[in-house]
């Protein structure tokens, strides 16, 4: 259900849309949840963005760039420092919308973990969703690193197993064999039409997914990979208010959780975010 001003729209409301924006209105306007807006021009922000991390998901889909633990990350020495846990640390004179298009432009230059992927996704939407003076002005000092987010894109963990397309869906493999245990479990893009995209396995139908992770678990397996019911979105809402205000204020960043625990789910990485905030931790 889709709230404007307080007031429920219909499917008439929007026009102009494309064959995946319309899919994405569609899955908004059909959900029991209520997604509120304070304005028109909010929800089609939504809509674009959503609809960018899709494309964006594709392209690293189509390049080189390889799967790899927090030990192997590669990237472009031109734009990015490796840090020692593995993290990709913006150079200080190079335009963080140069160095996230280098990721994907160049891709055979990288390579990086699937949650580290999904950031660069997110950022790498955001970029064309807004253009690169405000992406600059935005999201300065970038660092790389799992779920690592810059405070601005305010992420939310969401139980529920009705996706959008631009949603990340976890996949998780409670009984992954320690000797491979990058397949903990696979974030994974919603991409419409019952597909996903998890880095280093493609765009792929969720049986194929699990059926993958199930072949990557421990001899004595007892457990087999599900389809989680961790939901990871930004606050679209915010990053619309946010690129709406006329001048940049000076924000917060959280720190940074080293847990060197590769393929993650961003609810667990919340966990720990959270958890550094508490007295004495």
């Amino acid at each position: 259900m889709i709230v404007i001003n307080g007031e429920s729209i219909t499917e008439s409301t929007l026009s102009n849309l494309e064959n995946l924006e319309k899919a994405i209105f569609q899955r908004l306007l059909n959900d029991s949840e209520v997604y509120s807006y304070d304005s028109m021009e909010e929800l089609r922000f939504e809509i674009a963005l959503r609809n960018n991390i899709v494309a964006s998901a594709a392209l690293m889909a189509q390049g080189e760039a390889r799967f790899e633990t927090f030990a192997g990350s590669q990237g472009n020495p031109a734009y990015w420092n490796i840090t020692e846990t593995g993290g990709f640390l913006l150079r200080e004179d190079v335009n963080p919308s140069d160095a996230i298009t280098d990721i994907i432009e160049n891709s055979q230059f990288y390579a990086y973990e699937c949650a580290t992927a999904i950031l660069i996704i997110y950022y790498h939407a955001i970029l064309n969703t807004i253009g690169p003076k405000l992406f600059n002005e935005y999201f300065q000092d970038l660092l790389l690193y799992s779920w690592h987010f810059d405070s601005d894109l305010v992420m939310q963990s969401v139980y529920t197993y009705y996706t959008i397309p631009g949603d990340v869906v976890y996949f998780k493999n409670p009984d992954f064999n320690p000797l491979t245990y990058w397949w903990r479990g696979e974030n994974a893009v919603v991409m419409g039409d019952d597909l996903y995209f998890g880095h280093g396995l493609g765009i792929k139908d969720e049986a194929y997914i699990i059926e993958f992770l199930n072949g990557t678990r421990k001899l004595d397996a007892t457990k087999p990979a599900y389809l989680s019911d961790y939901v990871a979105r930004p606050s679209f809402t915010h990053l619309a208010k946010l690129f709406s205000q006329q001048n940049r204020r000076t924000k917060h960043q959280h720190p940074v959780i080293i847990h060197r625990k590769n393929s993650i789910s961003l609810d667990r990485y919340l966990f720990y975010l959270y958890r550094s905030y508490l007295p004495n931790q």
